[in-house]
């Protein structure tokens, strides 16, 4: 059976044969920018925000690439079409570009003589797996704020999308152990709610969607479509500090992230949130983005 290709530092080579160093500085030190679209028909939404959204990542980690935006734009839209032509017509691929700062000599010690000193490039796909989140996007997700807090600002800019998250991981471990399908949310320093490990988080109260300032949360593309699809809807959005005593009383709260789009929020800290059942907002914002992708999204969940 064919496999899937991924892209590795100029070539396109067969999924099982793409590895990195031991020495690379991705591996050793977490030093990796990221990013992760998602197709539509199997044709990638949004790549535009995203590849503008990792050019800002490189230039702010001085990562130089040695290629245009244009040019791994082209390179994600080979490796689509190459990879979902082995998918049935009804599957979608995630597709991740992730870019690290290359081998590190030092480590690598004498052997490092001829490592790479320039950044590693890879871009490969996946199988979105609708089926793992079927139930929380039916009956909501339950989020947990631990006492892992997120890292400041002051360490690292969030607006940078990054793979350094030994946080999120140590976070999600502590909310497993109030409930195994938790997720976990983390506060800021100052009890700001922020977001999870892999989605912005927001909340609706009195009609409004209420989001965390940037200070301390990634800008997602997934926010910037809900922000789009208020608009047209006429929904009001704001962006504000707030802390979990709001999120126990709001009308309702859910997730926005790239491969599921939206995930209703019906529980917090074992506290109820609304009606605990997917909200009016909720279903509205998913109605207008499948209108817009021509595709009934919550659909592919069943």
């Amino acid at each position: 059976m064919p496999e899937p290709k991924v892209y590795l530092n100029g070539k396109m080579v067969p999924s099982s044969q793409a590895s990195i160093n031991i020495y690379d500085l991705g591996v050793v030190l977490g030093a990796t920018v990221t990013e992760m679209v998602r197709t539509f028909h199997q044709h990638l939404y949004r790549l535009d925000d995203h590849l503008a959204r990792i050019e800002r990542s490189l230039r702010f980690v001085r990562f130089d690439i040695g290629m245009t935006m244009v040019k791994l734009g082209h390179i994600c839209e080979e490796l689509t079409k190459t990879n979902a032509a082995l998918l049935d017509q009804d599957n979608e691929l995630g597709l991740v570009i992730f870019v690290t700062a290359g081998e590190n000599r030092i480590y690598a010690g004498s052997a490092g003589g001829s490592a790479r000193q320039t950044p590693t490039v890879c871009v490969h796909t996946f199988r979105l797996p609708f089926e793992i989140f079927t139930e929380k996007m039916n009956e909501g997700v339950h989020v947990v704020t631990p006492s892992t807090r997120h890292v400041p600002p002051q360490c690292y800019d969030p607006k940078m999308k990054y793979r350094s998250r030994m946080h999120y991981y140590l976070a999600d471990q502590e909310a497993h152990l109030v409930d195994p399908e938790a997720i976990a949310l983390l506060l800021d320093l100052d009890g700001n709610v922020t977001e999870t490990s892999g989605a912005n988080f927001l909340m609706v109260e009195d009609g409004t969607i209420v989001s965390p300032t940037l200070r301390n949360t990634l800008p997602g593309i997934s926010r910037k479509t809900i922000i789009e699809l208020a608009e047209s809807l006429r929904i009001p959005f704001v962006e504000r500090d707030f802390q979990p005593f709001n999120v126990v009383n709001a009308d309702e709260a859910f997730l926005a992230t790239t491969p599921y789009c939206m995930m209703p929020v019906t529980k917090i800290n074992g506290i109820t949130i609304g009606s605990g059942r997917p909200g009016e907002v909720f279903k509205k914002l998913m109605e207008a983005w499948s209108r817009e992708v021509d595709i009934d999204i919550l659909g592919q969940f069943k």
